[in-house]
């Protein structure tokens, strides 16, 4: 007996050890990540040499902690030791980011943290200057840094799959290609549907110029209404929008276009899906797995499920109408319908993904998947990204682009190094149309919530079913703990097909 209890002691002390190692780890990567938000947020245009030092200082050392022999030797140590199912979980997270990083170089490590900080500007000045082969030479020497990251984790594996795992850990590249190649099966008879449909939706329910100042007040609007904890957030613009932060800071921005008001409120929503999700992390998670988000696939899951499912609903617009008529007084002709026919469109022309609509968006990630891919894997040359990009577009969208920033040049995502990060996008969606669904049938519908303005059954259903856990669950047990199945798009296909169906009055729709 009391040599079980020295073993329990002992185990005890291995994990509070290990714990206060991988919060050190945790605290380095947000200092990161603030600094990162920074850049492309406030930072001066001339700042980036030293920004670039400074990433890849606290790069380094992250990566000598969780490297470290330390590290490996606790991991050790506590894979034999009688864990809690929570620290288990965390020596689980761990071991992995441990396991792959061991297998990376230091000297690479810090190399690929300097490159993508020179990236960004690099890439920020190609799309100003619609030259992609201002760009080109820093997309080539990406792509040869990731692959050479790859081929250290894995050498005998697709080097394509190992950076999509670092992603989606849990959902394997079988699976996302599957669920792209549906979603492209699927949608497009559907999108021809509506092409050929004879219904005219209102379009113009938003049309004119509204003013930055004001859209910015609207923005606000739209987080009071969805709940935005002010104390725990704030609001900034950047030119590609994105959340970022911890449970106790995360950061919404946006961006405003003077003939784009919806646009900059679907954005805003989108982002506060993400920030949400974040602040619905544990407390006493922090600076360890429990308290992160699981991976991008369930982020996007609670972006576009506000985005698209709240924000693009009938009861949202009748909701929220009032509220914007207050800002913008032109917009008092314009009925609760009207305008949920314009957030709803689906375009025949358009080239800029985070402006697609709610169908063709998918389009959009299928074409950046394919390329990226093919870039990873050797298949396609850097030179020949802009006419493959364009006779793409064409071909699934009916579009071409003219110029490099409509094509090419959009995303942001290539300059961070962020290779394998497109599929999330639809997964995203597909998983946000299930957790709706498991919501509502555990719940009721949310109609008559949405039209009050009242959110808070959804989001405890979320707070209790997805983002308290953090990191406990895999991705796929997390799925089939808050839904009862595992990954589908049943339920978006559903969705999309009921709800377009409806809209563009298709016949077997």
């Amino acid at each position: 007996m009391a040599t079980d209890q020295a073993q329990h002691e002992a185990a005890d002390d291995s994990y509070a050890a290990f714990e206060e190692r991988v919060r050190r780890i945790a605290n380095v990567s947000n200092a990161s990540g603030i600094l990162q938000w920074d850049q492309e947020v406030v930072m001066p245009d001339e700042g980036t040499p030293a920004r670039a030092q400074q990433l890849s200082a606290l790069s380094s050392i992250s990566h000598e902690l969780l490297t470290a022999d330390e590290t490996g030797e606790l991991l050790e140590e506590l894979e034999d030791s009688d864990l809690e199912a929570e620290q288990a979980a965390v020596v689980r997270e761990v071991r992995r980011k441990y396991d792959r990083e061991t297998s990376v170089p230091q000297a690479l490590v810090e190399e690929i943290s300097e490159a993508t900080t020179n990236a960004h500007p690099a890439w920020k000045r190609a799309k100003e200057n619609d030259d992609f082969e201002e760009f080109a030479p820093v997309l080539e020497k990406l792509v040869e840094l990731k692959r050479e990251y790859a081929n250290h984790i894995d050498p005998d594996a697709d080097p394509y799959e190992v950076l999509f795992s670092d992603y989606e850990p849990y959902i394997d590249l079988e699976t996302a290609e599957r669920v792209l190649e549906r979603l492209r099966e699927e949608l497009v008879p559907l999108i021809d549907a509506i092409d050929e449909s004879d219904t005219d939706l209102e379009t113009e329910a938003f049309a004119g110029e509204f003013d930055d100042d004001d859209q910015e007040a609207l923005a606000r609007d739209v987080l009071d209404s969805l709940g935005y904890d002010w104390d725990r957030g704030r609001l900034d613009t950047a030119p590609h929008p994105f959340s970022s932060g911890t449970q106790f800071d995360a950061r919404v921005t946006t961006r405003f276009e003077e003939d784009d008001l919806l646009g900059s409120i679907t954005s805003t929503i989108h982002e506060f899906g993400h920030a949400n999700y974040t602040l619905g992390l544990p407390d006493e998670g922090y600076g360890t797995p429990l308290g992160e988000a699981r991976d991008l696939s369930v982020h996007e899951s609670q972006s576009r499920l506000w985005e698209n499912h709240v924000g693009r609903s009938r009861p949202f617009w009748e909701h929220f109408l009032p509220i914007a008529r207050e800002r913008f007084p032109s917009l008092e002709d314009v009925s609760p319908e009207a305008a949920y026919e314009s957030a709803n469109q689906v375009y025949d022309d358009n080239l800029i993904r985070v402006e697609a609509d709610e169908l063709t968006y998918h389009l959009h990630i299928v074409i950046r998947f394919e390329i990226e891919r093919d870039l990873i894997r050797g298949d396609l040359a850097v030179e020949d990204v802009p006419e493959v990009w364009n006779d793409k577009y064409e071909e699934y969208l009916g579009v071409r682009p003219e110029t490099d920033a409509e094509g090419c040049l959009q995303d942001i995502h290539w300059s961070h190094g962020s290779f394998g990060y497109f599929p999330t996008y639809s997964l995203g969606s597909v998983l946000a149309a299930q957790l709706y669904a498991a919501a509502e049938d555990e719940l009721g519908d949310f109609d008559d919530d949405i039209r009050e303005g009242d959110f808070d059954e959804l989001n405890g259903w979320l707070r209790e079913n997805v983002h308290r856990h953090g990191k406990r669950y895999t991705t796929q047990e997390l799925i089939e703990r808050a839904t009862g199945e595992e990954l589908t798009a049943d339920h978006f296909l559903e969705y999309v097909t009921s709800k377009y169906g409806d809209l563009y009055e298709l016949e077997g729709y």
